[in-house]
């Protein structure tokens, strides 16, 4: 019996079934040896008579009716995705029924490793232990994942359309990560916008302020810096040494005009006693 935990395994042997459950995607898709299992627990509930051990899609919905009326009785925790997946032979949805029902009726967890693969009752966790060639198609991945039972229990069309274009997206979405991951074997060729060499863009400059010198400076990246990295340039509010001499002759200036009768200004020894007096 594949894909059950030991413990389960042990717990549904002991139960002593009609028959034994050799592989539980095809033996609990009729729902009777389910009911078989209710019944050691709920024997005035359950009457086994009720349920016919038959395989046509009637059988299984009449058998699921009852169950499902006597779990929303009961107030049973159990998803309506693990039943459906279970009447339709989906991948992973009957044993996951079993550990459901176990957990429930023995209040006991089930001991088991996590799997790598989201339970979505596909066949993705199989395609992708296969090889790249031996994987199925978009119209194999709408077969295997959409059975024909599902569309006579529910012939609605629109719903139908929408189960098969998922299956369909999914499949897309797998090959385009294939070809993500093996461009050489899809020949897949880097564009023009992928071989271009791709710089970020420069930083803005942020004002920093000194308490020390009460001078503003600006942090520049040092590719930018005309000083170099050890060499910031701060930038000062004090006028130039040139500024302050041209203050001062235009200061002398403006005092010859203002007072004609002053003599004339030798300009060249006023430079350099204002030259002297600033050094």
């Amino acid at each position: 019996m594949s894909g059950l935990p030991r413990e389960v395994l042990k717990w549904i042997q002991s139960l002593d079934l009609t028959w034994q459950i050799k592989q539980a995607k095809w033996d609990l898709t009729n729902g009777y040896l389910i009911a078989e299992i209710f019944s050691w627990y709920f024997p005035q509930d359950i009457q086994m008579h009720s349920y016919n051990n038959g395989t046509s899609l009637d059988s299984k919905l009449k058998n699921w009716s009852l169950l499902k009326l006597f779990i929303k009785r009961h107030k049973l925790e159990i998803p309506e995705e693990l039943i459906e997946g279970t009447i339709h032979c989906k991948e992973g949805a009957a044993p996951a029924l079993c550990e459901r029902i176990y957990e429930l009726l023995t209040n006991r967890k089930v001991k088991k490793q996590p799997s790598e693969f989201e339970a979505d009752f596909t066949d993705s966790a199989y395609q992708l232990q296969l090889p790249m060639h031996a994987r199925s198609t978009a119209s194999k991945a709408v077969k295997n994942n959409l059975r024909i039972t599902e569309s006579m229990a529910d012939p609605n069309l629109i719903l139908n359309a929408q189960k098969a274009q998922k299956i369909i997206n999914d499949h897309i979405q797998h090959r385009n990560l294939e070809r993500f991951e093996n461009p050489e074997r899809f020949d897949v060729k880097p564009t023009l916008g992928e071989k271009c060499l791709r710089r970020p863009p420069p930083q803005p400059s942020q004002p920093t302020f000194d308490a020390e010198s009460t001078q503003h400076t600006f942090t520049v990246d040092p590719s930018q810096k005309p000083g170099g990295e050890d060499n910031p340039l701060p930038m000062s509010r004090e006028p130039s040494v040139q500024f302050k001499e041209i203050e001062y002759l235009f200061a002398l200036l403006k005092e010859t005009v203002l007072n004609e009768d002053r003599p004339m200004i030798d300009w060249g020894s006023a430079t350099m006693i204002h030259s002297n007096m600033s050094n």
